[in-house]
């Protein structure tokens, strides 16, 4: 039962994300209408900045065309069904609660390649004219902090291999 309850806990955590990342980004279109203001002042080091993402993390593979935007649709399905499918095969908590963190950012990015063309990105973190980052969202934020843990999980707990024990040889 508790392997059961890790995979709804694991599924409950993806919908919130998916959730908040949407919400989040309604505020960005809807109330503030950075589209339009294109910038927000908040603090020193972090602004709400309109960026229209064409591309996959880092803007890399960017969709030229409206066939592009929808292979790229369709490869990120891909990989979230990949990740939904790995999650599910899990036990522990922790490596849930990662791909979890990893499958609603996925599902997020999903929804606004499929209905706006683009992923809608906002956070603008800055020291100066220094960005230790590209502007991202809460999506891509909980992608690489899922990815983060489940670095940091196989190269950190590899679990402790049994010795094999030889088999007693037989007489003949």
């Amino acid at each position: 039962m508790t392997v059961a309850r890790n995979h709804y806990l694991g599924l409950g955590l993806a919908a919130l994300v998916f959730i908040l990342d949407q919400f989040v980004k309604w505020l960005m279109v809807g109330p503030l209408q950075l589209q339009i203001v294109r910038q927000i002042y908040l603090l020193p080091v972090f602004n709400l900045t309109w960026t229209e993402n064409y591309g996959v993390s880092l803007g890399l593979f960017t969709a030229q065309s409206n066939a592009g935007r929808w292979i790229l649709v369709g490869v990120t399905a891909a990989i979230a069904i990949f990740v939904t499918v790995w999650m599910l095969r899990e036990r522990k908590l922790g490596d849930i609660a990662a791909l979890a963190l990893v499958l609603g950012g996925a599902l997020g990015n999903i929804v606004d390649r499929s209905t706006a063309g683009f992923v809608i990105d906002y956070a603008d973190l800055h020291f100066g004219e220094w960005r230790p980052f590209l502007i991202f969202n809460l999506a891509d934020a909980a992608i690489t902090i899922g990815v983060l843990i489940i670095l940091a999980r196989s190269l950190l707990s590899r679990e402790k291999r049994e010795p094999e024990q030889a088999e007693p040889a037989s007489e003949t």
